[in-house]
């Protein structure tokens, strides 16, 4: 099975997948780890892409998604899940990564990224402020029955 989770920094992708490894089983990709299959970044891409296709029907692969672009490596039939939280929570949740104090253009970032992956096609969606990690991995047992 694979398991795309997408979604602005700071709203728990990282930590959902972690959660659903432990759950579920399978190995966790992230952004571009994809180029340690190949030095080549289009042959990365492609050989990344048939795993992915591979796992449909295989071992579990749980990709974390950072960038919109990488969103059509997904293949038809992966279960896709959005995660999402308040402005305010990423903006705390980054500021975090700074020592406590958010510099204004990394603030005006995120406010202009707020909502980019909102109309992107998902399986599941979930608040990263509300989320139950039981309840999300048995969606994805219904999904694929």
């Amino acid at each position: 099975m694979v398991i795309g989770i997408f979604g602005e920094s700071c709203t728990g992708k990282t930590t959902l997948a972690n959660a659903i490894k432990e759950k579920l089983g399978g190995e966790v990709f992230s952004g571009k780890d994809y180029l340690r299959l190949s030095k080549n970044e289009g042959l990365a891409k492609l050989q990344f892409s048939r795993m992915l296709k591979d796992a449909l029907s295989g071992e579990n692969i749980i990709y974390v998604i950072t960038e919109k672009e990488h969103i059509t490596m997904l293949p038809e039939g992966a279960v896709r899940i959005l995660m999402k939280a308040e402005l305010n929570t990423i903006k705390q949740r980054f500021a975090e990564r700074f020592n406590g104090n958010l510099p204004a253009a990394v603030e005006a970032m995120l406010e202009k990224r707020h909502g980019c992956f909102d109309d992107e096609k998902c399986d599941i969606a979930a608040k990263s402020e509300e989320y139950e990690i039981d309840f999300i991995c048995q969606q994805i047992l219904d999904l694929r029955g």
